[in-house]
């Protein structure tokens, strides 16, 4: 919204003017979103122009050979898709440095947790990438259920879980770990706090 001057995409589909892109999508079409048109700021106050903005902060480049002659690489990851009506949406998956890259393929967080809460008895789940000799990370799920009652034993629930997980992912995508909590960690705003489910996820004893 800030790089923007408050809107570019509606409803998956850009606003006149403004286009949209995926740079450096991989097999599945996911990448990071790069937008241009007229609805781009000029740039960032030299207060906040620091270079020492997270590697997934949002960038302008300069681009001649487009008509505005520049474009804003998001902060977000996304991709394109052919909707029934055969319109084409941008859709929005989460931000770079959510990413989570295990055994060299990446892994976008919101994709598995959509998976996982489709499934009967959870109420939240939140996706982190965990520092793994192997793999470089690897997916592990923090999981709310819908009652804590219903679970029974947590490291049983955790296994069905991660059972059901792999039927619908495939092998990077599904949890190498998973932890089941009464509640996800939040932020001021409300937001979940994936820093700390991080580390829940780490001190837990996760389900391997």
């Amino acid at each position: 919204m800030s790089e923007t001057g408050g809107g570019c995409v509606y409803d998956g589909v850009p606003l006149d003017g403004v286009k949209a892109r995926i740079d450096s999508p991989d097999a599945s079409g996911v990448g990071r979103i790069v937008l241009s048109g007229p609805v781009l700021a000029r740039g960032y106050a030299e207060k906040g122009a620091s270079d020492n903005r997270p590697a997934g902060a949002a960038v302008f480049r300069e681009r001649p050979d487009l008509g505005t002659g520049r474009e804003l690489l998001t902060s977000d990851m996304g991709k394109l898709i052919d909707d029934a009506d055969g319109m084409r949406r941008l859709r929005v998956l989460g931000r770079v440095d959510d990413v989570i890259i295990t055994g060299g393929i990446k892994v976008v967080p919101r994709e598995v947790e959509h998976v996982l809460t489709a499934l009967d008895g959870v109420a939240e789940a939140c996706v982190v990438g965990l520092p793994d000799a192997q793999w470089g990370q690897a997916v592990a799920a923090v999981v709310v259920p819908e009652s804590m009652e219903e679970v029974g034993d947590r490291r049983d629930w955790a296994r069905w879980l991660r059972a059901v997980a792999r039927e619908r992912l495939d092998g990077a995508h599904a949890p190498k770990h998973v932890v089941v909590a009464e509640a996800l960690p939040l932020r001021g705003p409300g937001k979940v706090d994936r820093r700390a489910v991080a580390r829940l996820a780490g001190e837990s004893g996760a389900v391997a």
